[in-house]
């Protein structure tokens, strides 16, 4: 690991104003949810997992904490879930849809 890049990078983030800094969260956190044809069947995932935006939301809509969703999906963390939100927040209409999509494959295997 390059320390002394690291250092340089964070007192270079230490010198932003706030518009700035509030910018470049923005930036990281859209790098976090990505969108892959052919993974997840194209669906917004949380970045190099296999894990959807959608999977999280319904965790979430059922009641499940951070916490739990973190132990269950170990390779997550905070920050993941925070742009998990960020990013269901301005696509609630794509989530929304999938989850429901998903309930829908859900209530056909049932009852079959």
């Amino acid at each position: 690991m390059n320390s002394k890049l690291i250092d340089s990078l964070v007192q270079l983030i230490d010198s932003l104003e706030i518009e700035e800094y509030v910018l470049l969260q923005d930036k990281l956190q859209a790098r976090i949810i990505q969108k892959t044809a052919g993974v997840c069947g194209g669906h917004a995932c949380i970045r190099y997992t296999r894990i959807p935006v959608w999977t999280v939301i319904s965790l979430r809509q059922q009641g499940a904490d951070y916490q739990e969703i973190i132990q269950n999906f170990p390779g997550l963390t905070l920050m993941d879930l925070t742009a998990v939100q960020a990013y269901y927040e301005t696509h609630k209409l794509e989530i929304d849809r999938a989850i429901a999509s998903h309930q829908d494959d859900a209530d056909i295997e049932i009852d079959d």
